[in-house]
């Protein structure tokens, strides 16, 4: 007798139908998010951006500027609108001595500028334009800002206008030396690619907001530029448009950093191993009249000890202007005590 097979259901074939089609993915999920919020933050300040182009004065023989010429080396770079009439920072080497600004738009719009006010001690200028429908920049603060957080850099660089590059944040607090010769404190250190034209464009933080002006990079190197805190830009900004300049004490003294011998230090109990040699002093300044001589060895001035001219320089604010402060100096091998009164350094002439 046969057994009896019994077929189940699962050994019928099964009849193949066909998969149902894939929907379609999204731009957006396509992005992840970092992608989002780079796209996003560079949606919010881009339109601020702006190109700047500048004519330079015509230079005759012996560097004066020739007598009805007044154009001659143009020059270009980056700044920013953060206010809704028109004022946008910058530079100050962008703008500093130009004859002409130029301001051109996202929107296509070029405009004639000028220059409210300049401070090359910080590398930052404030020029404005005339014209309806400005987008300002949103500005953020520095104080928050952390070591490894996304930094966006917006510029021109070599006429490309909106250039967008990413990296992070470095570092923070760095000194970087203005062309003037002073250090300019609290700087934020980035790997942003910047490139020539990019100087005055807004660094940008991951939530839209400007976090710095971007000033400068180290040409030989790879992946280290500068930007000046937005904390520091905020200050500038306002007493440029308020006055046109920063006000900061002026002794008129040239001087060199020379380590101290060590037996006068100790013999006088100075905190500082270091001071500024004086090489010279200017005629009719406030440290000629203070009785400062070729050869002292300044290592004091307002009761805070001065290693160097970069101390000499920090203490040296509007605040100290007009105000009779001690200025301690090694002469020779004794301590000699000055009462200098710093005068406004803008105001000289």
């Amino acid at each position: 007798m046969r057994p009896r097979v019994v077929r189940s259901s699962l050994d019928q074939p099964a009849e193949l139908s066909p998969r149902p089609a894939a929907a379609p993915v999204s731009d957006a999920a396509l992005l992840d998010a970092y992608s989002r919020t780079v796209i996003e933050a560079v949606e919010r300040v881009g339109p601020a951006v702006v190109n700047i182009e500048v004519m330079m004065p015509q230079e005759a023989r012996g560097g004066r500027p020739s007598p009805g010429r007044d154009e001659g080396r143009r020059g270009s770079g980056s700044g920013f609108v953060f206010t809704p009439d028109g004022f946008i920072l910058t530079n100050s080497h962008v703008v500093n001595g130009a004859a002409r600004i130029d301001v051109g738009l996202q929107d296509g719009r070029r405009l004639g500028a000028t220059l409210v006010g300049d401070d090359p001690e910080t590398d930052l200028a404030v020029v404005r334009v005339s014209a309806p429908g400005l987008r300002p920049a949103p500005l953020g603060t520095s104080h928050a800002i952390r070591p490894g957080q996304v930094a966006i850099a917006i510029g021109n660089p070599y006429g490309f206008q909106c250039t967008v590059t990413t990296g992070v944040v470095s570092a923070l607090g760095r000194s970087l030396r203005a062309r003037s010769g002073r250090l300019i404190d609290n700087v934020i250190q980035t790997d942003a690619a910047l490139n020539p034209g990019n100087s005055g464009g807004p660094l940008v933080s991951s939530r839209g907001e400007v976090i710095g002006v971007n000033t400068a990079m180290i040409l030989p190197a790879q992946g280290i530029c500068f930007a000046i805190a937005i904390d520091t830009v905020k200050f500038v900004a306002g007493r440029l448009i308020k006055d046109g300049a920063i006000r900061r004490g002026y002794l008129g003294v040239a001087g060199q950093n020379v380590p101290l011998p060590r037996r006068v230090v100790r013999f006088h109990r100075l905190s500082v191993e270091s001071g500024v040699f004086v090489t010279s002093v200017e005629r009719d300044s406030p440290a000629a009249r203070a009785g400062l001589l070729d050869g002292d060895i300044i290592v004091g001035y307002a009761e805070a000890p001065v290693a160097g001219i970069d101390d000499l320089h920090r203490l040296l604010t509007d605040r100290r202007v007009d105000v009779q402060a001690p200025l301690v100096v090694l002469r020779g091998t004794e301590i000699v005590t000055l009462q200098v009164t710093p005068q406004d350094q803008t105001s000289r002439t």
